[in-house]
């Protein structure tokens, strides 16, 4: 970016648009677990399976997308993730078997999401605004995608139920084509034409060997190995577990709505305390507070109060551990690889995923319960909290001494 702009600009606006679509379609597929399972007979595993995929193919390709758009541009990566989101939503919609819902919910809607989403569009809102305001965009864009989880969920539910489960996928694939439409606001952002504060010259394979030596780096890769386990398997099967307790699909809807609406509180209050104190003990209190919250709604008799409690508290800590995360990255090593590096953090984000999608799916089929991994969400939440209390957030040695230098 040749010039700074403003959080109020078009271009943060239209990247936060973007973000939005992005997670509202993406959030919304859990409601369609069980109408897709039972249309083909499948026990809950094999949709769960596929959504497993997604995640975990998100994840995969988050680093390649990062490192694509940290070369030839953010703009590019976009345009092809949104056509690949668009198709496996389409393969999905007209799906004859597990190997289309694999290929269609799982493989390309990840790739697509991995194109469009959080990994490649956070770095370029990054660039696109001073450093003093940077954690703070990184948490309005992360406020945005959760804007999208509350305003589409409830979209894509009156979809399925109008007019079935196959024209609503239908009718969120075209939708997810319009992400192309704020691809403009990205054109200079072409990450090898652009100079950062204190950044000497770094390739890609020497930021990567930088990193993979940090041990601290590893430290923040494991702990969002729990955040993924904790959010995929919420998003997926909170719906279906819901369905299991009594309470009507709309009481679903409503609950992963008011999650994706106290996450804009919860993601801008993360992004704008992780520009004034310590991110690493900002995600502590976020993962500590998350296995309470868990425990709680385990414990005491299941309610609509219970429900709409669990998710008011749970979206304030939903994606707060964006900003704080994606922010100590660029702490550590800076912006100018911080689409790849972040990616690779990412990747362990969605490999949790995967594991708490497929293992909620597996386990239910096998024991008829959810409950083993809801006490492992919150045992593993726990123990992640004492770990990011041990991290490093000092800028590496590398940057340490340029600003010396200066």
């Amino acid at each position: 970016m040749s010039q700074y702009k403003k959080l109020l600009s078009f271009a943060i606006i239209a990247a936060s648009a973007l973000l939005a679509i992005n997670f509202g379609f993406r959030s919304s597929l859990g409601l369609f677990l069980k109408p897709v399972s039972e249309s083909f007979g499948y026990g809950r595993e094999i949709f769960a399976f596929s959504l497993a995929l997604q995640n975990l193919f998100w994840g995969l390709f988050q680093p390649l997308a990062g490192a694509i758009a940290d070369k030839y541009g953010t703009a590019k990566v976009i345009i092809l993730g949104s056509i690949l989101y668009a198709l496996g939503l389409y393969i999905t919609a007209t799906a004859d078997g597990f190997i289309d819902l694999h290929l269609g919910a799982g493989i390309l809607i990840g790739m697509g999401i991995a194109g469009t989403g959080l990994g490649v569009v956070l770095p370029a809102m990054a660039r696109m605004v001073r450093p003093e305001k940077r954690a703070f965009a990184l948490g309005i864009g992360t406020a945005a995608g959760s804007a999208g989880q509350f305003l589409l969920i409830p979209v894509a539910r009156e979809f399925l139920v109008t007019y079935g489960w196959q024209m609503a996928l239908v009718i969120m694939a075209i939708g997810s084509l319009s992400m192309i439409l704020f691809t403009p606001v990205f054109k200079d952002d072409k990450k090898t034409d652009t100079k950062t504060d204190d950044e000497s010259e770094q390739n890609l394979r020497e930021a990567l060997r930088e990193a993979s030596k940090h041990f601290h780096y590893w430290l923040l890769i494991a702990g969002f190995f729990v955040c993924g386990f904790q959010l995929a398997f919420i998003t997926v099967h909170m719906p279906s577990y819901l369905a299991d307790k009594g309470f009507d699909s709309s009481v679903a809807a409503a609950s992963l709505s008011i999650i994706g609406l106290c996450n804009i509180v919860g993601s801008l209050t993360a992004g704008h305390l992780s520009g004034i104190y310590s991110k690493k003990w900002i995600l502590a209190f976020i993962y500590g507070a998350r296995s309470i919250v868990i425990v709680l709604f385990l414990v005491f008799p299941i309610s609509l109060f219970s429900v709409y409690a669990f998710s008011f508290a749970t979206g304030l800590l939903w994606l707060a551990t964006v900003p704080p995360t994606s922010g100590l990255v660029a702490q550590m090593f800076g912006l100018k690889y911080m689409g790849t590096l972040y990616g690779i953090v990412f990747l362990n984000h969605q490999i949790g995923s995967f594991t708490g999608v497929w293992l909620g799916g597996y386990l239910f089929d096998t024991t008829g319960s959810y409950n083993q991994v809801w006490w492992w969400a919150a045992i593993i939440a726990a123990i992640t909290a004492i770990i990011h209390v041990f991290i490093d957030e000092r800028p590496v040695e590398r940057l340490r001494h340029s600003a010396k230098v200066i």
